[in-house]
């Protein structure tokens, strides 16, 4: 059975969801539920505004598939407010994300605009500022109606956008929503608290040591020489005035943004400082945790399809992909989230995943072997750089290996890769950088070959004309797509909005090109497009290892190519030897990748 819903709520100016997350909102005390429409299969909808949980307990949620636009708020509302946890979470927003590209409006004003399926009305502006006491009954019958409508937009929506779907990707979707709507995870406040005491007392001192006025800041070219002089690389954007690159360092900047999550926490408070705010990153995410495990347990919020790649990004305001690991404040985030009583968490991080797709999906076999046969392949780089046998490597050899195997395979070129050395305490000459640039290239040529196929794959999808041929090694995983993008595994291409070229060449002859985001333009090149289709391969290949992990044990986090779930602490031994099986498991068609795992348990997050 498959149940659409809606939920009309109280909101006012300050009480809303454009204020507040939706953590907050629902657990408010202030949260009043006006009605609520169902829609069964394709019956028709029925509104309820009075006893909503009488109402609700008529149905059959657990044998039903339970189907919402926006099923993190929808969802959180049936299971906190009426304990209700369905069998199958579905998400037109989700769905259309992946269908249509993350770069457009997903509204479901827009989607019913965009696939002709009704018109969403605006009954809900007029509701602001009122509970359902305020209504009339003329009022209220109104906004009933208007809720109906949403579910029939819903539903119809639904049974669109499910032709594009494969099961495997609604089960995604499932499980993302439900680490949402029925949170397992709890967090510790003492810890918290003590934390954020020692982040605040920390940023004082780095900004006091720092000694740098304001004057510095507030200008863009002393901030940015600034940043040069710490060794991080000055963020850029396409200046929509010249059309040429430009420092990114508006606050509106996607990347100066970045600059707020950069390892160096120096760079955070000098960003912070920057922007006049008194909280670095680290405080206000601290400052969050802790306001949240006050009121109960820690929902996740992940945005399922959150880039074109197909990968899951941070929501509701809590970016748990990107916290902290390494520096002072390593783990201490991490360390807060534990377990409920009698579990354990259960960690694993496929190994080198990027790399790996990397040499497979170019044909790079001596690479691919060194992989598969458990070479150390950071030795084996840094002993084509310095001309010694792999087993006189240092420790500090490798690490270069390590950066280069890591950092060299999208297109880096030297000087980047110079600034990047600095950046984590390597002087390193531009000479020496050239070499190694050099190195790794003549080492590993078919992977220049793969930023060449995609340069070239770049140029036919600016074209006109529908072009196509065999993009990578694998074409059976990635493959050219005439006139929209690339065909990827999981079924969603990756799409670039309005491909065009800027009328600019790169050094070696290459044309420039850009394409369309919601934020702006993006420069697209032969390089990125590679990561691009590395990153989503790797995403398709840990979305069906997560299913399989979730067979037997609860999934509570996925951070870019790690899955967490947890196990009852009898079961720890047991349970890490399956997640492992699970993580070096290859779907059908990367049967020849070369996968790998590393995979810990602890008493909390961070002991994994």
């Amino acid at each position: 059975m498959l149940i659409t819903l809606d939920f009309e709520t109280y909101y006012d100016r300050e009480f809303s969801l454009s204020k507040m997350t939706t953590e907050e909102y629902v657990r408010d005390d202030r949260f009043e539920v006006i009605g609520v429409a169902v829609k069964v299969d394709d019956g028709e909808a029925v509104w309820c505004a009075n006893e909503v949980d009488k109402f609700l307990a008529q149905f059959d949620w657990e044998n039903s598939f339970v189907l919402a636009h926006n099923m993190m708020f929808d969802g959180a509302i049936l299971s906190w407010r009426y304990g209700i946890k369905p069998n199958v979470y579905l998400d037109t927003l989700c769905m259309a994300r992946a269908v249509d590209g993350s770069e457009v409006g997903n509204s479901l004003a827009k989607l019913a605009d965009r696939y002709g399926v009704g018109k969403k009305g605006t009954e809900v502006v007029l509701a602001m500022g009122k509970h359902k006491a305020d209504f009339t009954a003329e009022e209220l019958h109104q906004y009933g109606e208007y809720c109906r409508n949403d579910v029939d937009i819903t539903y119809k929506l639904f049974n669109i956008l499910k032709e594009s779907y494969n099961k495997k990707e609604l089960k995604l979707i499932d499980l993302t929503m439900r680490m949402f709507t029925d949170p397992v995870l709890q967090l510790n406040l003492p810890l918290l608290e003590q934390h954020l005491e020692e982040v605040k007392a920390r940023k004082e001192a780095l900004l006091s040591s720092a000694g740098v006025d304001k004057e510095v800041l507030m200008s863009q070219p002393k901030f940015a020489q600034l940043l040069e002089s710490m060794g991080v690389d000055v963020p850029v954007k396409i200046s929509p005035t010249t059309g040429k690159l430009a420092p990114a360092l508006a606050k509106s900047d996607d990347g100066f943004k970045a600059l707020l999550e950069h390892r160096d926490e120096k760079v955070q408070a000098l960003a912070a400082a920057r922007l006049g705010t008194k909280s670095t990153l680290e405080e206000t995410r601290t400052e969050r945790l802790i306001s949240i495990a006050k009121r109960g347990s820690l929902p996740v919020p992940l945005r399922y399809y959150a880039a074109h790649t197909g990968r899951w990004g941070g929501d509701d305001k809590l970016n748990l992909q990107n916290l902290p690991s390494r520096g002072q404040n390593a783990g201490m985030l991490k360390k807060s989230i534990i377990p409920p009583k009698g579990y354990v968490i259960i960690d694993a991080d496929s190994s080198q995943i990027e790399a790996r797709t990397l040499a497979w999906l170019a044909g790079q076999k001596d690479l691919v072997l060194a992989f598969e046969a458990g070479e150390d392949v950071y030795k084996i780089m840094a002993s084509r750089i310095y001309g010694k046998p792999v087993d006189d490597i240092t420790t500090e050899e490798r690490f270069l290996g390590k950066t280069v195997v890591l950092g060299c395979g999208y297109g880096l070129g030297h000087k980047k890769f110079m600034l990047h050395m600095r950046s984590v305490g390597v002087h390193m000459e531009e000479s020496t950088s050239q070499f190694i640039i050099r190195r790794y290239r003549e080492n590993f040529p078919y992977i220049p070959g793969l930023w060449d196929s995609a340069s070239r794959c770049l140029e036919a999808l600016a074209s006109t004309e529908l072009k196509t041929f065999d993009f990578c090694a694998q074409p059976q995983a990635v493959s050219l797509l005439p006139g929209v993008g690339f065909d990827i595994p999981s079924g969603m291409p990756i799409r670039y909005l309005n491909l065009r070229e800027t009328g600019e060449k790169f050094y070696d002859g290459t044309p420039q090109y850009i394409y369309d985001t919601r934020k702006g333009v993006t420069r697209i090149y032969g390089g990125k497009v590679v990561e691009n289709i590395c990153q989503a391969v790797a995403r398709c290949v840990i979305g069906e290892q997560m299913l399989r992990v979730a067979k037997r044990y609860r999934v509570v986090l996925t951070v870019h190519d790690a899955i967490a779930c947890i196990a009852p602490i009898e079961e720890r031994e047991e349970a890490v030897k399956y997640v492992e099986e699970c993580m070096r498991w290859r779907p059908k068609w990367a049967e020849t990748l070369p996968l790998n795992c590393e995979v810990g348990y602890g008493d909390s997050y961070g002991d994994c």
